[in-house]
């Protein structure tokens, strides 16, 4: 539940099919689940997050079925790609939130 909490105060969850300039449905926002209980999690933390937004929350929750990897040159991106504009735009601003908003969880 902790994990759900952060990633619908992370990422923009009203908007479909986009994160950003970046359009498709590759940048959807989505929660994977392996069983019902996992789906029940997911429903509970999106409707939790709701109240958060005026918009309407797009993300879908979906049984994870089949998953391909991201190919070689998209993994860690970011830290092999740190002065990319994309980076420097759009990624690094969401590390910092993150760590600013929950530096006490993060691992040593």
């Amino acid at each position: 539940k902790d994990i759900l909490d952060i990633f619908f105060k992370i990422h923009d969850p009203t908007t479909l099919n986009r994160q950003g300039a970046d359009v498709g449905t590759q940048y959807r926002s989505v929660i994977f689940y392996h069983n019902e209980e996992q789906k029940e999690i997911a429903k509970m933390s999106k409707e939790e997050a709701q109240k958060n937004f005026n918009s309407l929350i797009v993300t879908e929750i979906s049984l994870l079925t089949t998953f391909w990897k991201a190919e070689e040159y998209h993994q860690d991106y970011f830290r092999k790609n740190p002065n990319q504009g994309y980076c420097q735009v759009v990624i690094a601003p969401k590390v910092n939130k993150f760590i600013e908003k929950y530096k006490d969880r993060i691992k040593k």
